[in-house]
């Protein structure tokens, strides 16, 4: 099984728009041929991609993150190099190998009763290559920041981080959605419900959950496993003013900060930005960045997981993989 698929250093000279009296973010980027050239390097940090969209069509979204990955290495790669981006702290491994997934998934006719399940079934193909690859790459004492597809990669993400660090792990989850959702076929709303099940997942906090996307079930679930699970309301800290930003992230930080967590952002959950489940109510993009900034620089942070961008939604295109850049220059910087 081919789990990743290395880029060159062409790869990046092709996407490269250099100009006279500038360096850019790519052009001092490490770049891993192979898993040894991961392992030689000195670069704390390591980009990948997961060029995917079976797990939201499983879960009757709309597909489009595939994209995601390329387009926001393409900018990140021509943003500045200068003092403060640190791209000498990067090292991009490539993408996961998704091809015979995708190749598969659009081969199912959507008219088939069992479509969904037929994809779920490729997603647990893309579980085993995606966990297999975390392991490698927290086992060798690197930080993951794991670009694009569908939110089924939070199981794979998780596992991957729990089998390297041999313990279960915390999770912080910046969505408007739980996707703690029943064990069915495995799709991009059950990742956490699998990783809980298989106890890879201890402690679990969603961050700015939206009320009116989430089911009575699922929050009579969370009540049963309150000491595990628990979030905070979107409307409470945006709407209603009961709860301050920071004092949400305090909430966040205290139930699962303590031990080694895992980091995911849905960009969902950033209001207009082009996303699988796009909303006109949300977090800003600057409140994303000063998440996303906060918990990255937390020393039991194992990984960082940026996904659900789709920039299918035009005219939102550009903003979609300028958005991901910011996230990641903010995961990166001191």
């Amino acid at each position: 099984m081919k789990l990743v698929s290395f880029y060159s250093e062409e790869n990046i000279e092709n996407i490269l728009n250099k100009r006279a009296g500038e360096i850019k973010f790519g052009e001092g980027i490490e770049i891993a041929r192979n898993w040894e050239s991961l392992e030689n390097s000195k670069a704390k940090y390591v980009l990948l991609g997961i060029p995917e969209d079976i797990g939201v069509r499983a879960n009757h979204g709309r597909d489009g993150s595939k994209t995601a990955w390329k387009e926001a290495l393409a900018t990140l790669c021509n943003v500045q190099k200068n003092q403060f981006t640190k791209p000498e702290n990067v090292l991009i491994l490539g993408e996961i190998n998704c091809e015979d997934e995708m190749s598969h998934a659009e081969i199912i006719p959507k008219e088939n009763p069992n479509y969904a399940e037929k994809l779920g079934s490729l997603v647990s193909e893309i579980d085993k290559k995606v966990s297999e690859t975390i392991q490698k790459i927290i086992a060798l004492g690197k930080f993951p920041i794991v670009i694009g597809g569908g939110h089924n990669n939070s199981y794979g993400n998780i596992k991957g981080a729990s089998q390297a660090l041999k313990t279960p792990i915390n999770c912080i989850n910046f969505d408007a959605h739980t996707d703690f959702r029943t064990l069915e076929h495995r799709h991009s709303g059950n990742g956490f419900s699998y990783a809980f099940e298989e106890n890879v997942l201890d402690h679990y906090f969603i961050f700015g959950l939206h009320r009116n996307y989430t089911s009575q079930a699922v929050f009579d679930r969370m009540e049963e496993l309150k000491d595990r699970v628990k979030f905070n309301l979107f409307e409470a800290i945006e709407v209603q003013g009961t709860l301050s930003f920071k004092e949400a992230m305090q909430q966040a930080e205290t139930f699962c900060c303590d031990t080694h967590f895992g980091l995911e952002l849905d960009m969902d959950a950033i209001e207009g930005m082009g996303s699988s489940a796009m909303t006109p109510s949300g977090f800003t993009m600057t409140q994303a960045r000063q998440f996303t900034h906060h918990f990255a620089k937390n020393s039991n942070c194992a990984y960082v997981h940026i996904c659900e961008g789709n920039s299918t939604y035009q005219p939102f295109a550009p903003q979609v993989a300028k958005a991901i850049a910011y996230l990641i220059t903010d995961v990166i910087s001191e």
